[in-house]
């Protein structure tokens, strides 16, 4: 067998068991029917899994197939719609659960494999790349997600909150969604952030998060331009738009900008971003980092809560 294959086949086995398929039912006349299908990975031995907020909203009832066929009633801990992100919880105590590996670790190009249940078909496997990292994407709510890995591992309604994982069976990232009417143009939410969200999911149902109104690119910080300005950045964010009315606009930031650091600490990623954005930044006056037409200065900017 060749190395690509035997490289997806090892990867598929480390997780597998972890992967399940997510059936919704909804009321209709007072009776239960089956309302949709998605898919999630438990991230915990006894019985915590992810899956998307799009999947299990407005359900009366969650069901959980394993991978070997159980079906157990499950309950929703908490979701985020502003991450498309929701935790489940099962009954167990032994379960053998994904492994994490780092979204910020990957590369454009590298290999990444999606596995779901697209239109009902349970475990199906889909292979590709990273196509771009640090992608900003419209969800659910209007708000715009941050820190988004593109792949063109196909992704089909039913993929929804499966994991996409790296060659080493590890996952990077909760697979999301897909552009209708686009081939290869498919997302997933670093499994960085989704580790944060999942924290204060379970312990808190909900997420409380700063806010400051930009949409952002993941780029590269050219040599010439990191030495002329002593900066260790190998990466920064590009600002594409500031939403009217926001605290980055409040505070006189534009399109075009470049955000490299925060409050003194290097941001290369827009997960590096979000990480910062905590409860207790929101109101308080926090310091940026921009490059402007090959001039660094700093803004003052007050985050507000993300409703």
């Amino acid at each position: 067998m060749d190395h690509y294959s035997e490289t997806i086949i090892n990867a598929v086995e480390k997780v597998q068991t972890a992967v399940v398929k997510i059936e919704i039912y909804k009321k209709e006349k007072e009776q239960e029917v089956l309302a949709g299908t998605g898919s999630g990975f438990l991230f915990s031995s006894d019985g915590y899994l992810f899956t998307n907020s799009h999947v299990v909203k407005g359900s009366a009832n969650i069901k959980v197939m394993l991978h070997d066929g159980e079906v157990q009633q499950a309950t929703l801990i908490g979701e985020d719609p502003d991450t498309d992100l929701a935790i489940l919880k099962i009954s167990g105590a032994d379960f053998t659960p994904a492994k994490f590996g780092d979204g910020d670790a990957l590369r454009i190009g590298q290999l990444v494999i999606a596995i779901g249940n697209p239109l009902g078909f349970q475990h199906t496997v889909t292979a590709g790349v990273v196509s771009a990292l640090g992608r900003t994407l419209e969800g659910q709510t209007g708000r715009m997600m941050d820190s988004m890995i593109q792949t063109d591992a196909a992704l089909n309604p039913g993929n929804s909150g499966g994991p996409l994982i790296n060659a080493d069976g590890q996952v990077v990232g909760v697979n999301t969604a897909s552009i209708r009417g686009a081939q290869g143009l498919c997302f997933a939410i670093n499994i960085n952030t989704a580790k944060d969200i999942a924290n204060q999911l379970i312990r808190f149902g909900k997420v409380k998060r700063a806010y400051l109104g930009v949409v952002m690119q993941q780029i590269n910080l050219v040599p010439k331009l990191r030495t002329i300005h002593h900066l260790q950045n190998k990466q920064a964010l590009f600002i594409s738009e500031v939403a009217a009315g926001s605290p980055a606009q409040k505070a006189g930031i534009l399109s075009g900008d470049i955000i490299f650091s925060f409050n003194n600490q290097l941001i290369e990623t827009s997960d590096s971003l979000f990480k910062q954005l905590t409860e207790d930044k929101i109101g308080q006056f926090q310091y940026i980092g921009i490059l402007r037409n090959n001039f660094k200065t700093e803004f003052r900017v007050t985050p507000v809560q993300k409703n």
